[in-house]
């Protein structure tokens, strides 16, 4: 019986030790990050599920599925494994941030702020988290932890003016309009270059009826902002108040420039149109609205009457019509509508419209109320169709609501709009666009491929999509078969090659390189094995976890000397390859080796003239070398090519440029 018991208690222990050996989870912890660096989500979570499945037990891999889950919109999963996250260790701050931030995009502002108040104590100087903490206390309408927090903010930071800002939303949600304007006041005095804050005030001195401050506050708001279309129809309501209709028009045709779909700039125009007899290109703003709400009753009328003043009478009474079905009781209408009818010689039907307004006036003699609209704008959501001479405003301080309710807190991006380019990879997966082709052909590809030892076809491109769950296990299996292969062959460098393509597409970055390092002993004239080497320890390099950025800024020069190195060696055995000057241009625009990179883009480009990512590269070299106008040429050519984001930076630049001119 004990000699059983032994033989089961080791073949327990050889099992379990068996089944924790099939995966390192350390490493598959870092496969997953290294996905999640590249916003390959899916990829990430089936990494972090591996994880869980070994050792449920640990914090961070519930963690980081939360945050991948958080990318991807998954906020009811983000909660939950970030609340297991927590379960397992409740001292990681960031934990809670990122399940409050799930909770604000499930509108549970009460679970948010309890987050958000166990951050403030474990991390009492993180300015963001106060201010988000707040945000929540106005959601959910807790309005004296509101004023509380916001005290505690403006003792910690006395010069901080969005607290100001803050305190101005608590006070219109208390219904104190004086007070909100005092703390904007205070907000700008301490911050005057805010554009928001303007907008918020000027919104505010609007809805007061402080027109002339009104449109003070929104020309320092386009002054500092001048693409903001909101800012434009705000102040040429400000104008129309103050019977400046020219200026107004003028704010309401620049407005629809900026945003040609704003409902409220062409209601508004259209209304104006009307006013100054210019009733054609007001029936257009009328169409136009009436194709985004084609039930707005308002519109139609007016547009009935404009059709009526055009001579198009039969489109009137059409319009006229509809507007009667769904207000019985509009008798200004009956009238307009049977004026229409007498000029289509309908004298049948203008006599019905007639005697409903005898009956109509004969009650209005003994006791009937009609009392006329005698201010210049109505509310958006005003069902009186009596008030539909008035300009529309909207229904309370949006403005405000937006710009205060805006959460500083969220999870860091990895790209800004003005970032270089990434390298050119080796990829199975190339992302295709319809406006710019980044799968690019070369021979020495082509001749891989005619090996037929890849379990795809291999592409070199500038972009890679992401990978389904099908395509992950495809090189998860091919790993397998590219091993066996190796086993019976060991001097076979390009299966080394093969398996080193599958680890770098399954974001296994040091298998990667260290199949590629394989590769290159068995053939030191491996063009596409230095150019794979080369990339995976760029992406391992740039996908490092935030935790570790310190030690990798130490080894960094290091890392960037070695993938030089590849990169050199690779242009010594393919001088013609123009992916690897473009890669190399990249590396050293990394370091801020600036005119170098230069030399490598004007190389790569002499060498394929179709290399839209180079010019595109090139151009931002040249902007932060102050060349400018060189680099917004460079961002002309890249988007002539298909790289339509160049056009945003182009437009920025150039604004750029006229100021230094100016």
């Amino acid at each position: 019986m004990f000699r059983r018991y032994i033989s089961f208690v080791a073949l327990f222990l050889y099992v379990s030790v068996a089944a924790v050996a099939q995966i390192n989870t350390e490493r598959v912890t870092r496969m997953g990050r290294n996905a999640m660096y590249y916003e390959d989500y899916v990829v990430s979570i089936q990494y972090f599920n591996q994880v869980i499945s070994a050792k449920p037990y640990l914090y961070e891999p519930y963690y980081l599925r939360g945050l991948a889950k958080f990318y991807l919109g998954d906020y009811k999963g983000a909660e939950a494994d970030c609340t297991m996250a927590i379960e397992r260790n409740p001292f990681v701050v960031t934990t809670y941030n990122i399940r409050g931030l799930a909770r604000i995009n499930m509108n549970n502002f009460d679970g948010a702020a309890q987050d958000y108040s166990n951050i403030t104590r474990n991390d009492p100087d993180n300015q963001t988290i106060w201010h988000d903490l707040v945000i929540c206390y106005l959601n959910a309408k807790q309005y004296n932890q509101a004023d509380s927090t916001l005290n505690v903010i403006i003792g910690k930071w006395p010069k901080y003016s969005k607290a100001f800002t803050l305190k101005a939303q608590l006070a219109l949600q208390r219904q104190d309009t004086i007070k909100a304007e005092e703390n904007l006041s205070k907000s700008l005095e301490l911050n005057p270059y805010d554009a928001d804050a303007w907008s918020v005030r000027g919104a505010l001195r609007l809805a007061r009826r402080k027109y002339k401050e009104g449109e003070a506050d929104f020309d320092q708001a386009i002054h500092l902002n001048s693409k903001n279309a909101n800012n434009y129809i705000d102040r040429a309501l400000c104008r129309y108040h103050q019977d400046n209709y020219r200026g107004a028009m003028e704010d309401y045709d620049i407005a629809l420039d900026i945003d040609p779909k704003n409902f409220l700039g062409h209601y508004n125009r259209g209304m104006l149109r009307a006013y100054v007899g210019d009733d054609n290109r007001a029936i257009e703003d009328f169409n136009f609205v009436l194709q985004i709400e084609p039930d707005n009753m308002f519109a139609l009328f007016n547009r009935a009457r404009l059709l009526d003043a055009t001579g198009d009478y039969h489109a009137a009474i059409r319009d006229y019509s509809k507007v009667l079905k769904e207000y019985p009781n509009f008798w200004e209408g009956y009238h307009m509508r049977a004026q229409a009818r007498k000029k289509v010689g309908d004298t049948k039907g203008a006599a019905a419209d007639e005697f409903k307004l005898v009956k109509y006036n004969f009650n209005m003699m003994y006791g009937g109320n009609n009392v006329r609209v005698k201010t210049k704008t109505r509310k958006k959501s005003s069902r009186n169709l009596n008030e539909y001479e008035q300009l529309v405003e909207d229904d309370n301080d949006e403005t405000i609501q937006h710009y205060a309710s805006a959460y500083r807190g969220r999870v860091q991006e990895n790209k800004a709009n003005s970032s270089f380019l990434p390298m050119f990879v080796l990829t199975f997966y190339p992302k295709k666009s319809e406006v710019h082709n980044s799968i690019y052909y070369n021979s020495v590809v082509d001749a891989l491929n005619a090996l037929y030892i890849l379990p795809e076809k291999m592409y070199i491109s500038g972009d890679e999509a992401n990978m389904t769950e099908k395509q992950i296990a495809l090189h998860q299996k091919d790993v397998d078969a590219q091993t066996r292969a190796i086993q019976k062959d060991e001097n076979n460098a390009m299966r080394y090659f093969a398996r080193a393509a599958d680890y770098a597409q399954l974001m296994d970055f040091e298998s990667a390189m260290a199949d590629a390092d394989s590769c290159i002993a068995r053939d030191n004239r491996s063009l596409l094995g230095y150019f794979m080497r080369a990339v995976v320890r760029f992406k391992k390099m740039k996908s490092a976890a935030p935790e570790q950025a310190k030690e990798q800024s130490a080894i960094a020069q290091l890392e960037y000397k070695l993938i030089l190195k590849d990169l050199d060696e690779a242009i010594r055995i393919s001088p013609t390859f123009a992916y690897t000057y473009y890669n190399r241009g990249n590396v050293l625009a990394e370091m801020q080796n600036y005119p170098a990179a230069i030399a490598d883009y004007d190389h790569a480009i002499a060498l394929d003239r179709n290399l839209a990512e180079a010019y595109y590269n090139r151009g931002l070299v040249y902007i932060k070398t102050n060349h400018i106008e060189k680099g917004v040429a460079d961002l002309s050519k890249a988007g002539e090519m298909g790289l339509y984001s160049a056009y945003s930076l182009i437009k920025k630049y150039n604004i750029e440029m006229k100021k230094k001119q100016n």
